[in-house]
């Protein structure tokens, strides 16, 4: 599931993960609940993600309660533009708490990061917060698909791992994924001089 206040870019996400496409312009806020299905490869293995994309505003919450507890994993979106959307993430895993499985898996996005200008939250405020609660965290862009695929690969990769009963595919860590991904992805950016936002 994708959760985050109004406007965070939760259905730009999808739609760029999904279709490689970002919608541009005013487009209409999710009413309720909507979802999309995905099948990715995850080490050979072909897997079906279906992603429910939620409205984030308030009216629509005790809707959206009632699908927390069947989700395996949760997207936690805020926008590095505003602010209020940031300092609402507490109250966001207060919900997730409640609501949701003791075992979901819960990643931390910074949405909009291709936003350099109007930026007002920190990449080191996001971490902090994502340590505070150890959730994984990664910045993304839904305009640029920097990370887009990243994350949600991350949380597919997590999920086989819980569910193969394996002993050595259970010790996947999503923290450790993400961190090497990036350190990957900036080792062979600063090799062929190319720009991240």
């Amino acid at each position: 599931m994708l959760l985050g206040d109004s406007g965070v870019g939760k259905t730009c996400l999808l739609t760029q993960f999904r279709d490689g496409r970002f919608l541009s312009g005013n487009h209409i806020s999710t009413v309720g609940i909507d979802f999309r299905n995905k099948v990715v490869n995850v080490d050979d293995t072909r897997i079906k993600l279906q992603i429910w994309d939620t409205a984030g505003q308030e009216r629509f919450r005790s809707v959206t309660h009632a699908y927390y507890r069947d989700a395996h994993a949760l997207l936690l979106l805020y926008d590095v533009t505003n602010k209020t959307s940031f300092d609402n993430i507490r109250a966001w895993l207060g919900e997730i708490r409640e609501y949701a499985q003791n075992d979901v898996v819960i990643m931390l996005l910074g949405n909009k990061s291709d936003c350099g200008n109007e930026r007002v939250i920190k990449v080191e405020d996001g971490k902090r917060l994502a340590d505070e609660y150890q959730v994984p965290f990664m910045e993304t862009s839904a305009k640029t698909g920097l990370n887009v695929e990243l994350a949600f690969l991350a949380i597919a990769k997590q999920l086989k791992a819980h569910k193969s009963g394996n002993p050595d595919d259970t010790k996947f860590n999503v923290h450790d994924y993400v961190r090497q991904e990036s350190q990957q992805k900036r080792t062979n950016c600063f090799s062929s001089n190319c720009q991240t936002t």
